[in-house]
Protein backbone atom coordinates (compact mmCIF):
# COMPACT_ATOMS: atom_id res chain seq x y z
CA UNK A 1 0.00 0.00 0.00
CA UNK A 2 1.10 3.39 -0.84
CA UNK A 3 2.46 5.77 1.85
CA UNK A 4 -0.26 8.17 1.19
CA UNK A 5 -2.86 5.50 1.22
CA UNK A 6 -1.87 4.29 4.33
CA UNK A 7 -2.09 7.53 5.72
CA UNK A 8 -5.44 8.04 4.41
CA UNK A 9 -6.25 4.57 5.98
CA UNK A 10 -4.94 5.50 9.36
CA UNK A 11 -6.56 9.18 9.25
CA UNK A 12 -10.21 7.34 8.32
CA UNK A 13 -10.25 5.33 11.55
CA UNK A 14 -8.87 8.13 14.12
CA UNK A 15 -12.00 10.31 12.50
CA UNK A 16 -14.45 7.20 13.13
CA UNK A 17 -13.92 7.08 16.77
CA UNK A 18 -17.25 7.62 18.53
CA UNK A 19 -15.68 10.22 20.49
CA UNK A 20 -14.56 12.46 17.18
CA UNK A 21 -18.39 12.16 15.85
CA UNK A 22 -19.16 15.08 17.01
CA UNK A 23 -16.99 18.87 16.99
CA UNK A 24 -15.35 18.99 19.76
CA UNK A 25 -16.09 22.76 20.60
CA UNK A 26 -19.79 23.02 19.30
CA UNK A 27 -21.18 19.48 18.98
CA UNK A 28 -22.40 19.74 15.50
CA UNK A 29 -22.35 15.96 14.00
CA UNK A 30 -19.51 15.11 11.38
CA UNK A 31 -16.94 17.17 11.98
CA UNK A 32 -14.49 17.01 8.75
CA UNK A 33 -11.92 19.73 9.74
CA UNK A 34 -9.03 19.09 12.62
CA UNK A 35 -6.50 20.80 14.07
CA UNK A 36 -2.95 19.26 13.51
CA UNK A 37 -1.76 21.28 16.28
CA UNK A 38 -4.18 20.70 19.30
CA UNK A 39 -5.42 17.42 18.07
CA UNK A 40 -8.89 17.77 17.92
CA UNK A 41 -12.20 17.39 15.01
CA UNK A 42 -14.26 20.46 14.56
CA UNK A 43 -16.82 21.57 12.09
CA UNK A 44 -16.58 23.96 9.36
CA UNK A 45 -17.53 26.99 11.70
CA UNK A 46 -15.82 26.60 14.08
CA UNK A 47 -12.27 25.81 11.53
CA UNK A 48 -13.02 29.58 10.95
CA UNK A 49 -12.32 30.77 14.65
CA UNK A 50 -9.27 28.13 14.82
CA UNK A 51 -7.78 30.22 11.67
CA UNK A 52 -7.67 33.54 13.29
CA UNK A 53 -5.50 31.63 16.19
CA UNK A 54 -2.94 30.35 14.14
CA UNK A 55 -0.49 30.42 17.01
CA UNK A 56 -2.34 28.08 18.64
CA UNK A 57 -4.35 26.18 16.21
CA UNK A 58 -3.67 24.86 12.67
CA UNK A 59 -6.82 23.38 10.89
CA UNK A 60 -7.04 21.15 7.54
CA UNK A 61 -9.48 19.73 6.28
CA UNK A 62 -9.58 15.50 6.23
CA UNK A 63 -11.36 15.27 2.68
CA UNK A 64 -9.18 18.14 0.74
CA UNK A 65 -5.76 18.23 2.87
CA UNK A 66 -3.31 15.92 3.09
CA UNK A 67 -2.11 14.56 6.09
CA UNK A 68 1.31 13.51 6.71
CA UNK A 69 2.26 10.49 8.55
CA UNK A 70 3.26 12.25 11.74
CA UNK A 71 -0.04 14.34 11.75
CA UNK A 72 -1.97 11.72 11.70
CA UNK A 73 -0.18 9.99 14.58
CA UNK A 74 -0.77 12.97 16.45
CA UNK A 75 -4.44 12.98 15.92
CA UNK A 76 -4.57 9.41 16.73
CA UNK A 77 -2.61 10.02 20.22
CA UNK A 78 -4.74 12.79 20.88
CA UNK A 79 -8.19 13.69 19.49
CA UNK A 80 -11.51 15.29 21.35
CA UNK A 81 -11.69 13.11 24.46
CA UNK A 82 -7.59 13.65 25.33
CA UNK A 83 -8.21 17.12 24.56
CA UNK A 84 -11.50 17.85 26.26
CA UNK A 85 -9.93 16.29 29.99
CA UNK A 86 -7.12 18.73 29.21
CA UNK A 87 -8.43 21.97 28.03
CA UNK A 88 -12.59 21.22 29.77
CA UNK A 89 -11.12 19.92 32.65
CA UNK A 90 -12.67 22.77 35.42
CA UNK A 91 -15.42 24.78 33.86
CA UNK A 92 -17.11 25.89 36.45
CA UNK A 93 -20.91 24.59 36.09
CA UNK A 94 -22.42 28.10 35.64
CA UNK A 95 -20.53 28.82 32.58
CA UNK A 96 -22.06 28.41 29.43
CA UNK A 97 -20.41 26.21 26.77
CA UNK A 98 -22.54 27.27 23.27
CA UNK A 99 -23.66 24.61 20.49
CA UNK A 100 -23.76 24.90 16.84
CA UNK A 101 -27.16 26.98 16.94
CA UNK A 102 -25.59 29.78 18.99
CA UNK A 103 -24.12 32.94 17.56
CA UNK A 104 -20.21 33.49 16.64
CA UNK A 105 -19.21 35.80 19.38
CA UNK A 106 -20.08 33.24 21.81
CA UNK A 107 -18.72 30.24 20.29
CA UNK A 108 -15.51 32.32 19.25
CA UNK A 109 -15.29 33.50 23.16
CA UNK A 110 -15.50 29.65 24.17
CA UNK A 111 -12.57 28.65 21.84
CA UNK A 112 -10.32 31.10 23.07
CA UNK A 113 -11.10 30.65 26.68
CA UNK A 114 -10.53 26.87 25.95
CA UNK A 115 -7.19 26.94 24.14
CA UNK A 116 -6.14 30.70 23.80
CA UNK A 117 -6.55 31.89 27.43
CA UNK A 118 -6.78 28.07 29.00
CA UNK A 119 -9.06 29.61 31.57
CA UNK A 120 -10.40 25.73 32.53
CA UNK A 121 -6.73 24.01 32.78
CA UNK A 122 -6.47 24.41 36.45
CA UNK A 123 -8.86 24.05 39.28
CA UNK A 124 -9.35 27.53 40.93
CA UNK A 125 -8.31 29.93 38.86
CA UNK A 126 -9.23 33.38 39.13
CA UNK A 127 -11.51 34.39 36.00
CA UNK A 128 -13.02 37.70 35.15
CA UNK A 129 -16.57 36.15 36.20
CA UNK A 130 -15.95 34.52 39.39
CA UNK A 131 -15.14 37.65 41.48
CA UNK A 132 -18.89 37.66 42.11
CA UNK A 133 -18.62 41.52 41.46
CA UNK A 134 -18.55 43.16 38.14
CA UNK A 135 -18.53 46.61 36.94
CA UNK A 136 -17.90 48.66 33.19
CA UNK A 137 -18.86 50.07 30.77
CA UNK A 138 -21.66 48.84 28.33
CA UNK A 139 -23.48 50.33 25.52
CA UNK A 140 -27.24 50.28 26.18
CA UNK A 141 -30.06 51.62 23.77
CA UNK A 142 -32.21 54.36 24.54
CA UNK A 143 -35.81 53.30 25.51
CA UNK A 144 -37.28 56.73 23.82
CA UNK A 145 -34.78 57.44 21.24
CA UNK A 146 -33.03 54.10 20.20
CA UNK A 147 -29.72 55.41 20.54
CA UNK A 148 -27.00 53.47 22.45
CA UNK A 149 -25.25 55.54 24.93
CA UNK A 150 -22.14 53.68 27.26
CA UNK A 151 -23.49 53.37 30.91
CA UNK A 152 -22.01 52.09 34.01
CA UNK A 153 -23.11 48.97 34.82
CA UNK A 154 -22.59 47.09 38.63
CA UNK A 155 -23.43 43.51 39.40
CA UNK A 156 -22.84 42.38 42.58
CA UNK A 157 -23.52 38.80 44.28
CA UNK A 158 -23.33 40.33 48.21
CA UNK A 159 -26.35 42.62 46.74
CA UNK A 160 -28.36 39.89 44.67
CA UNK A 161 -28.33 42.58 42.07
CA UNK A 162 -27.83 44.85 38.66
CA UNK A 163 -27.41 48.26 38.72
CA UNK A 164 -27.19 50.66 35.63
CA UNK A 165 -26.42 54.39 35.96
CA UNK A 166 -27.34 56.93 33.60
CA UNK A 167 -23.82 59.28 34.69
CA UNK A 168 -20.61 57.87 35.84
CA UNK A 169 -20.50 59.56 38.64
CA UNK A 170 -24.36 59.05 40.04
CA UNK A 171 -24.96 57.79 43.30
CA UNK A 172 -28.34 56.43 42.45
CA UNK A 173 -29.39 53.98 39.84
CA UNK A 174 -31.38 54.08 37.11
CA UNK A 175 -32.45 50.36 38.29
CA UNK A 176 -31.63 48.42 40.54
CA UNK A 177 -33.09 44.76 39.94
CA UNK A 178 -32.87 41.87 41.89
CA UNK A 179 -30.67 39.32 40.19
CA UNK A 180 -33.32 36.23 40.44
CA UNK A 181 -35.92 38.09 38.00
CA UNK A 182 -33.24 38.68 35.23
CA UNK A 183 -32.87 36.95 31.75
CA UNK A 184 -30.17 37.32 29.39
CA UNK A 185 -29.54 36.03 25.68
CA UNK A 186 -27.41 37.11 22.67
CA UNK A 187 -29.44 38.90 20.18
CA UNK A 188 -26.77 40.16 17.35
CA UNK A 189 -29.46 40.21 14.88
CA UNK A 190 -32.50 41.83 16.34
CA UNK A 191 -29.76 44.72 17.75
CA UNK A 192 -27.68 44.72 14.82
CA UNK A 193 -24.28 44.15 16.78
CA UNK A 194 -22.66 41.03 16.37
CA UNK A 195 -21.56 41.35 20.41
CA UNK A 196 -25.71 42.66 20.92
CA UNK A 197 -27.21 41.11 24.52
CA UNK A 198 -31.06 41.56 25.46
CA UNK A 199 -31.28 41.39 29.27
CA UNK A 200 -34.66 41.38 30.23
CA UNK A 201 -36.26 41.11 33.94
CA UNK A 202 -39.89 41.30 35.62
CA UNK A 203 -41.18 44.96 36.73
CA UNK A 204 -44.48 44.76 38.35
CA UNK A 205 -44.69 40.94 36.57
CA UNK A 206 -44.51 42.99 33.31
CA UNK A 207 -41.44 42.02 30.94
CA UNK A 208 -38.85 44.91 30.32
CA UNK A 209 -36.36 44.91 27.86
CA UNK A 210 -32.83 46.29 28.16
CA UNK A 211 -30.26 46.22 24.73
CA UNK A 212 -26.80 46.50 24.92
CA UNK A 213 -23.32 45.61 23.38
CA UNK A 214 -19.74 45.65 23.86
CA UNK A 215 -17.21 46.31 21.10
CA UNK A 216 -15.24 43.23 22.88
CA UNK A 217 -16.55 39.83 22.26
CA UNK A 218 -14.95 38.93 25.07
CA UNK A 219 -16.20 41.07 27.60
CA UNK A 220 -19.33 41.18 26.64
CA UNK A 221 -19.37 36.97 26.98
CA UNK A 222 -17.75 37.77 30.27
CA UNK A 223 -20.95 40.18 31.24
CA UNK A 224 -22.80 37.24 30.44
CA UNK A 225 -20.90 34.72 32.65
CA UNK A 226 -20.66 36.71 35.65
CA UNK A 227 -24.73 37.14 35.74
CA UNK A 228 -24.83 33.65 35.33
CA UNK A 229 -22.13 32.92 38.55
CA UNK A 230 -24.07 36.07 40.45
CA UNK A 231 -27.41 33.54 39.80
CA UNK A 232 -26.13 30.20 40.25
CA UNK A 233 -24.34 31.87 44.00
CA UNK A 234 -28.15 33.26 44.49
CA UNK A 235 -29.52 30.41 44.18
CA UNK A 236 -27.73 27.96 45.94
CA UNK A 237 -28.63 29.90 49.06
CA UNK A 238 -32.25 30.04 48.37
CA UNK A 239 -32.48 26.67 47.83
CA UNK A 240 -30.00 24.84 49.35
CA UNK A 241 -31.22 21.40 48.93
CA UNK A 242 -31.07 21.79 45.42
CA UNK A 243 -28.69 19.87 43.40
CA UNK A 244 -25.72 21.87 41.20
CA UNK A 245 -27.61 20.54 37.75
CA UNK A 246 -30.99 21.58 38.71
CA UNK A 247 -30.04 25.28 39.54
CA UNK A 248 -28.31 25.51 36.47
CA UNK A 249 -31.28 24.58 34.69
CA UNK A 250 -32.77 27.71 36.09
CA UNK A 251 -30.14 30.52 34.69
CA UNK A 252 -30.18 32.27 31.06
CA UNK A 253 -32.30 30.41 29.07
CA UNK A 254 -32.46 31.30 25.26
CA UNK A 255 -36.09 32.52 23.88
CA UNK A 256 -38.10 29.41 22.58
CA UNK A 257 -39.11 31.16 19.40
CA UNK A 258 -39.05 34.74 18.29
CA UNK A 259 -40.76 36.28 14.41
CA UNK A 260 -43.60 38.30 13.52
CA UNK A 261 -47.05 37.14 13.03
CA UNK A 262 -50.20 39.02 12.77
CA UNK A 263 -52.68 39.07 15.39
CA UNK A 264 -56.57 40.24 16.21
CA UNK A 265 -58.34 41.34 19.08
CA UNK A 266 -60.32 40.00 21.85
CA UNK A 267 -63.08 40.26 20.07
CA UNK A 268 -62.00 38.37 16.60
CA UNK A 269 -63.67 40.92 14.27
CA UNK A 270 -60.57 43.80 14.45
CA UNK A 271 -58.24 43.52 11.14
CA UNK A 272 -55.14 41.67 11.83
CA UNK A 273 -51.61 43.57 12.53
CA UNK A 274 -48.35 42.97 11.98
CA UNK A 275 -46.41 42.31 15.33
CA UNK A 276 -43.36 41.19 16.87
CA UNK A 277 -43.41 37.84 18.85
CA UNK A 278 -41.24 36.61 22.07
CA UNK A 279 -42.16 32.87 23.57
CA UNK A 280 -40.12 32.56 26.91
CA UNK A 281 -41.00 29.45 28.17
CA UNK A 282 -44.92 30.62 29.14
CA UNK A 283 -45.13 33.72 28.48
CA UNK A 284 -45.80 35.15 24.91
CA UNK A 285 -45.36 38.56 24.24
CA UNK A 286 -45.80 41.23 21.29
CA UNK A 287 -44.00 44.27 20.62
CA UNK A 288 -45.08 47.15 17.96
CA UNK A 289 -41.18 46.84 17.39
CA UNK A 290 -39.05 44.05 18.35
CA UNK A 291 -36.62 46.62 19.92
CA UNK A 292 -39.32 47.76 22.14
CA UNK A 293 -38.57 48.05 26.31
CA UNK A 294 -41.81 46.97 27.26
CA UNK A 295 -44.10 44.36 25.69
CA UNK A 296 -47.76 45.55 24.13
CA UNK A 297 -48.87 42.57 25.84
CA UNK A 298 -48.85 38.89 27.43
CA UNK A 299 -50.68 36.09 27.84
CA UNK A 300 -49.53 33.24 29.64
CA UNK A 301 -49.85 29.71 27.87
CA UNK A 302 -50.38 26.68 30.10
CA UNK A 303 -50.49 22.61 30.19
CA UNK A 304 -52.93 20.77 27.72
CA UNK A 305 -54.10 19.32 31.23
CA UNK A 306 -55.30 22.68 32.33
CA UNK A 307 -57.14 23.64 28.62
CA UNK A 308 -54.37 24.77 26.64
CA UNK A 309 -54.20 23.67 23.27
CA UNK A 310 -52.49 25.27 19.78
CA UNK A 311 -54.73 24.50 16.19
CA UNK A 312 -53.45 24.83 13.06
CA UNK A 313 -55.37 27.38 10.88
CA UNK A 314 -58.55 29.81 12.24
CA UNK A 315 -61.92 29.00 13.46
CA UNK A 316 -64.59 29.00 10.53
CA UNK A 317 -65.99 32.16 10.09
CA UNK A 318 -63.06 34.19 11.27
CA UNK A 319 -63.84 37.72 9.95
CA UNK A 320 -61.25 40.17 10.42
CA UNK A 321 -58.76 41.00 7.56
CA UNK A 322 -55.55 39.45 7.33
CA UNK A 323 -52.86 39.30 4.59
CA UNK A 324 -51.07 36.42 5.90
CA UNK A 325 -52.69 33.62 5.30
CA UNK A 326 -51.19 30.63 7.74
CA UNK A 327 -53.04 30.71 10.82
CA UNK A 328 -52.99 29.04 14.17
CA UNK A 329 -55.02 29.18 16.62
CA UNK A 330 -54.08 28.92 20.97
CA UNK A 331 -57.04 27.59 22.85
CA UNK A 332 -56.83 28.62 26.27
CA UNK A 333 -59.69 28.25 29.36
CA UNK A 334 -61.23 31.95 28.90
CA UNK A 335 -60.82 32.25 24.82
CA UNK A 336 -58.67 31.80 21.57
CA UNK A 337 -56.13 33.45 20.16
CA UNK A 338 -55.52 34.19 16.68
CA UNK A 339 -52.62 34.50 14.30
CA UNK A 340 -51.28 34.06 11.28
CA UNK A 341 -48.15 33.81 9.66
CA UNK A 342 -46.02 34.52 6.49
CA UNK A 343 -44.74 31.39 5.58
CA UNK A 344 -45.92 27.39 6.29
CA UNK A 345 -42.93 26.86 7.63
CA UNK A 346 -43.31 29.61 10.31
CA UNK A 347 -46.45 28.51 11.42
CA UNK A 348 -45.20 24.80 11.44
CA UNK A 349 -42.58 26.62 13.78
CA UNK A 350 -44.47 28.48 15.82
CA UNK A 351 -46.95 25.54 16.27
CA UNK A 352 -44.22 23.23 17.40
CA UNK A 353 -42.73 25.98 19.72
CA UNK A 354 -46.40 26.30 21.76
CA UNK A 355 -46.78 22.46 21.53
CA UNK A 356 -43.55 22.09 23.34
CA UNK A 357 -44.68 24.25 26.21
CA UNK A 358 -48.05 23.10 26.42
CA UNK A 359 -47.04 19.24 26.72
CA UNK A 360 -45.36 20.09 29.31
CA UNK A 361 -46.56 20.06 33.35
CA UNK A 362 -46.86 23.09 35.02
CA UNK A 363 -45.10 23.91 38.45
CA UNK A 364 -46.47 25.21 41.23
CA UNK A 365 -44.51 28.48 40.73
CA UNK A 366 -46.08 28.82 37.72
CA UNK A 367 -49.10 27.74 38.52
CA UNK A 368 -48.75 31.15 40.95
CA UNK A 369 -47.34 32.94 38.06
CA UNK A 370 -50.40 32.57 35.75
CA UNK A 371 -52.72 34.99 37.91
CA UNK A 372 -50.38 37.87 37.72
CA UNK A 373 -49.48 37.71 33.72
CA UNK A 374 -51.36 40.56 32.15
CA UNK A 375 -53.56 39.07 29.43
CA UNK A 376 -54.35 42.66 27.66
CA UNK A 377 -54.05 41.16 24.33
Amino acid sequence: MAGGEKSMKALREVWRRAENSLCADCGKPDPDWASSTLGVFICLNCSGIHRNIPSISKVKSLKMDHWDDAQVQFLARNGNAVTKATYEAHIPIYYYQPTYNDCQVLREQWIRAKYERKEFTEPGKQLPYTDGVKEGILWKRGRDNGQFLPRKFLLSEREGCLKYFTKQDAKEPKINVKIDVINATFQPEKIGNPNGLQITYLKDNKTRNIFVYHKSGKEVVDWFNAIRSVQFHYLKVAFPIASDNEIKSRLTRNFLKEGYMEKTGPKQREAFKKRWFTLDHRRLMYFKDPLDAFAKGEVFVGSRENGYSVQKGLPLGTQGNFSWHYGLTIVTPDREYLFTCETETDQLDWIAAFTSVINQAMTPQEYASKCLVDVSF
